[in-house]
């Protein structure tokens, strides 16, 4: 009796409302896979990839890199998710962000905390069973610190960026361990080159982006070191010193033995180009240079990895 009737109110759904409910799935489906932050994970998990295949050498296991890209990618989308989660009310007051869909109202936070952890949590298990545990450590270690410090820092510090850079720069070091059979992997001192790259890259690139979305921002009670600095002269001093403090990591990891001549040259011609660039912003504090400046990470950050890789998988 009662599938009767369940089928027949279904049978008896008007037109509109089918039609709703087709529309309505894939809205869904991009919303959730909005809360994950899909540009920002893919660019991680090129950096989880390049770590592992620097560590694997001639040798890499695909077997192993699938694993680590689909664990490490499950930790990302969970720690986004939330990180959008603890951050709705801040992003429903600017104008960047107020359409994402947990301001929106399109998903309600319980839902939303419900998905960010299952995804951690399935991710963590995932490396767990699948890859070295040092790798599950460095994914949990990323996770915890986005999420639970490095967010909520936010709105207290304008120093949050130095903060936010070292989960930022640890999807390299998973990669790194989870090839724990690789020539290299069984020293630490590739993985801290690899860290030590991604974090200083980090800091000019989010710095001028907080340049441009300065106002924006302030309007969500975001405290970055821009809306502290209104002549920009901090936040172009500290763009000039790490983007030039890059210059010299291919000559460090020719040192340790991660690279060689090829890498050393063309990682400090491109950390050159970086730093011209932000010079050119202190010269003139304008959202035009700071543009140009995230131009010049977005070249320099696959650049500088792709030599690096080119260097190591082909040439030695």
């Amino acid at each position: 009796m009662m599938r009767a009737t369940l089928g027949a109110e279904t049978d008896t759904l008007p037109p509109m409302a089918s039609a709703s409910a087709s529309v309505a799935a894939p809205r869904r489906f991009a919303d959730y896979l909005e809360l994950t932050k899909p540009r920002i994970a893919l660019m991680a998990l090129f950096t989880v990839a390049a770590g592992y295949l620097l560590a694997a050498g001639t040798t890499p296991d695909l077997r192993v890199l699938i694993h680590t890209l689909v664990g490490a990618g499950l930790v990302a989308a969970g720690g986004s998710t939330l990180n959008q989660l603890f951050e709705r009310r801040i992003d429903a007051r600017m104008r960047r962000t107020m359409k994402r869909p947990l301001p929106a109202g399109r998903i309600v936070p319980e839902e939303a905390a419900m998905f960010g952890a299952a995804l951690a949590g399935a991710g963590l298990a995932y490396l767990a069973a699948t890859v070295p545990m040092p790798a599950t450590i460095a994914a949990a270690v990323t996770f915890v610190l986005y999420a639970f410090v490095y967010t909520p820092l936010k709105t207290v510090t304008a120093w949050n960026t130095l903060v936010g850079a070292v989960p930022g720069a640890l999807p390299p070091v998973i990669g790194w361990y989870a090839a724990d059979s690789g020539p290299r992997a069984v020293g630490w001192h590739g993985a801290a080159v690899l860290f030590a790259l991604l974090f200083l890259w980090q800091i000019p690139h989010f710095l001028a982006i907080a340049w441009m979305y300065r106002r924006d921002y302030a309007e969500g009670g975001l405290v970055m070191l821009p809306g502290c600095d209104p002549s920009g002269r901090c936040t172009a001093g500290v763009m000039i010193l790490t983007a030039a403090a890059l210059i010299p990591v291919g000559f460090v990891a020719m040192a340790v033995g991660l690279g060689g001549w090829f890498f050393a040259v063309g990682c400090a011609g491109l950390g050159l180009f970086f730093t011209r660039r932000a010079a050119e912003f202190a010269r003139l504090r304008t959202d035009k240079n700071a543009r140009r400046v995230l131009l010049a990470s977005l070249l320099h950050l696959p650049g500088v990895l792709g030599i690096l890789l080119i260097d190591v998988l082909l040439l030695k």
